[in-house]
């Protein structure tokens, strides 16, 4: 309901106006009636209607001049004129100030109602309009305290102007102790549940976590808080001395780390970057405390990480990556699982000593996943036999939150490598040594027949083709082929009539002298007297 006041010279248009209308019907309440300009202006100080219907002619103070004060004092006021022929140059002022219509008199009454319903939806539109403005006014009070977080985030993270960095400083009402800012960041490792918990539990405690840092900071001046996007909590500490921030950082974050792992199930890391300037590139804050929380990876976890501490370790040249890779393949192709753990320990021990960058760490390991890759292809093994159907190992690789998790996988995977290649090996070992013994068999009679020969028929070289074939029958290339020669010579010596000199033609021998002396090593016997024996006992 909007409240209405009547202001004319003649009491019987105000009544007339007052009695005639059915204002609750059209929205209005008639508040009151004044007879002239200045008692309407001490009226609507004392009540402030929503609308005026005045006359313009009347005396102490016309319309006009009681529009020119609505406008100045009650610009809300709306103001609806009724005027004659001969005031309408007057009305067009009216309507210049603040009046919203006129009327010319005589007035009927359902004039009057067009002209009221008419501003009745105007009023009813800027209501609404207010209303949704207050909304928005209140809504934007109860995201004040996110809003501020984003902005420091964005302050942290991204390039501002002088300009921006001001107007929001001021708008948020941030105030700092000094030109001089250090950022902390902090990251729960792990929960410690006695019991598994849902993920909502989970949420639970990290907003534990800002709550606690919260309390911590509460009553220390030009110091800020605000969570990112990855559920970290960042602390901003300020100052006037730029010496005082590495003990001023390091306190604080000792005391928020001993009172949250005391109070909640949780490990957690805080790293603290590098000393800024506010009127330095200010994004170096947030970089340098999610670089010191990165060495993690390479130190462990649920502690505090000074950046300046990681980065003055001396550290020793880098290996070169061809260097590493010629050590990886061999191991993997030669090396036992025990030689191949041992390569893995050492690697990850220089990791830990000398505190290598994370990018650098992890730059090593894709390139040790990549070459593992590499080499069983190369040896024609499915890398799916090695680290499982549809599984990507360099996107695996990155799932892990420690040195300890990659170390553990990575010997596995090498493990499964190294038994995969030595599978492999046994196999073709097996085949390849079937292989020459059926060439063997079908050339024994051939007195060039030689290690050279057979190995060249299975393309190995005679080092190591001697070694797996001495592995796979138990006897030497030359006591092999001796020994089949030798059969086959006991044989023909009982099943045919052939001479000795014949038979040592026959099973590969150039020399029948030495073909006699071999049989008689063999058998203890020489070929003439086994014939006889072997005759004599089948008679």
């Amino acid at each position: 309901m909007y409240k209405l006041l009547i202001v004319d010279d003649e009491a019987l248009v105000r009544e007339a106006i007052e009695d005639q209308m059915d204002w609750e019907r059209l929205g209005f309440e008639c508040i009151g009636s004044c007879e002239d300009g200045k008692e309407a202006l001490d009226f609507i100080n004392r009540h402030t209607p929503d609308v005026v219907l005045t006359d313009i002619g009347m005396p102490f103070m016309n319309g006009i001049e009681l529009t020119r004060e609505l406008s100045a004092s009650f610009p809300k006021v709306k103001v609806i004129i009724f005027t004659g022929y001969d005031d309408f140059d007057f009305a067009q002022q009216a309507l210049k100030l603040q009046a919203v219509d006129y009327i010319l008199k005589p007035v009927t009454a359902a004039e009057l109602e067009q002209v009221i319903c008419k501003l009745r939806s105007e009023l009813d539109s800027e209501r609404n309009q207010m209303q949704d403005f207050e909304q928005l006014k209140r809504q934007l009070r109860e995201s004040q305290p996110l809003l501020k977080e984003r902005f420091l985030e964005r302050f942290a993270t991204s390039p501002m102007t002088e300009k921006q960095k001001n107007e929001n400083f001021s708008y948020f009402d941030i105030e700092w102790d000094g030109s001089f800012v250090i950022e902390l960041a902090i990251e729960v490792d792990e929960f410690v549940w006695s019991q598994p918990k849902t993920l909502s539990d989970e949420e639970l405690i990290r907003f534990a976590v800002y709550n606690i840092a919260q309390e911590i900071i509460a009553d220390r001046s030009g110091t800020l808080i605000f969570r990112d996007r990855e559920n970290r909590v960042h602390v901003i500490i300020s100052s006037h001395q730029r010496d005082e921030l590495h003990d001023l950082s390091t306190q604080v974050a000792e005391e928020i780390h001993s009172t949250i792992t005391d109070y909640l199930p949780v490990k957690l890391s805080i790293g603290i970057g590098h000393v800024c300037s506010l009127t330095d590139k200010v994004q170096r804050l947030n970089q340098s405390a999610l670089s010191a929380l990165d060495y993690r990876f390479v130190i462990g976890t649920n502690q505090i990480i000074c950046i300046w501490d990681m980065e003055q370790r001396k550290r020793p040249e880098l290996l070169s990556l061809i260097d590493w890779e010629s050590e990886l393949v061999t191991k993997l192709k030669t090396g036992s699982p025990e030689e191949m753990d041992e390569w893995i320990r050492q690697i990850f021990i220089m990791f830990r000593e000398h505190a290598f960058p994370f990018d650098i760490c992890h730059m090593y390991l894709q390139r040790i996943v990549l070459t593992i890759m590499h080499t069983l292809y190369v040896m024609g093994i499915d890398s799916a036999q090695v680290f499982g159907a549809n599984q990507a190992p360099m996107n695996e690789m990155t799932k892990f939150a420690s040195m300890g998790e990659v170390e553990a996988w990575l010997k596995e995977q090498c493990a499964k490598v190294v038994g995969s290649i030595k599978s492999m090996r046994e196999h073709q070992c097996v085949f390849q040594v079937a292989k020459a013994i059926e060439y063997i068999k079908l050339h024994y009679m051939d007195p060039k027949l030689s290690l050279k020969s057979v190995c060249y028929h299975v393309s190995m070289s005679s080092s190591y083709f001697s070694t797996i074939f001495k592995q796979t029958n138990g006897k030497t290339f030359v006591e092999f082929v001796t020994h089949l020669r030798m059969e086959k010579a006991k044989e023909l010596l009982i099943v045919s009539a052939l001479k000795s000199y014949e038979i040592a033609y026959a099973v590969g021998y150039s020399d029948p002298h030495y073909f006699s002396g071999a049989f008689k090593k063999h058998t203890g016997e020489t070929p003439t007297d086994y014939r006889h024996k072997k005759i004599k006992g089948l008679v």
